[in-house]
């Protein structure tokens, strides 16, 4: 069984078990998070794939590590001109675990309580 998520603009393959580098989700090492934008998911013959999303389905992972990337080197010049310009970059990223791919829990719809009712029940 497998999912594919989406997040922080980029598209992830969520199997049980394996180890994602996502772009940077808040939150400390051992925190549990749902990834809730689920495009696609299948179980063997059977797909879902959603419009945009599969409204019933999420994906519980917990982070291992907040950390940041390689360092990339941005190096511009222009000839005979004696311009240079050194730049570099470390994106931050959050390794997450996939533990599972699971129905989401119903909504529970709270009845409204308006301020005449509530006040009503104070009097008595």
């Amino acid at each position: 069984m497998y999912a594919i998520v989406e997040c922080g603009g980029k598209q992830y393959k969520a199997e049980p078990g394996a180890l994602l580098k996502l772009e940077k989700v808040p939150g400390q090492a051992g925190d549990e998070i749902l990834l809730d934008r689920v495009l696609l998911v299948a179980d063997g013959e059977d797909i879902h794939v959603g419009r945009p999303v599969v409204a019933d389905k999420v994906v519980r992972a917990r982070i291992v590590e907040q950390g940041r990337g390689d360092k990339i080197i941005i190096f511009k010049y222009k000839r005979r001109k004696d311009s240079r310009k050194k730049q570099g970059h470390r994106q931050a990223y959050t390794a997450v675990k996939i533990e599972g791919i699971e129905d989401r829990a119903p909504q529970v719809s709270h009845p409204s309580v308006t301020r005449d009712e509530s006040a009503r029940d104070e009097e008595a």
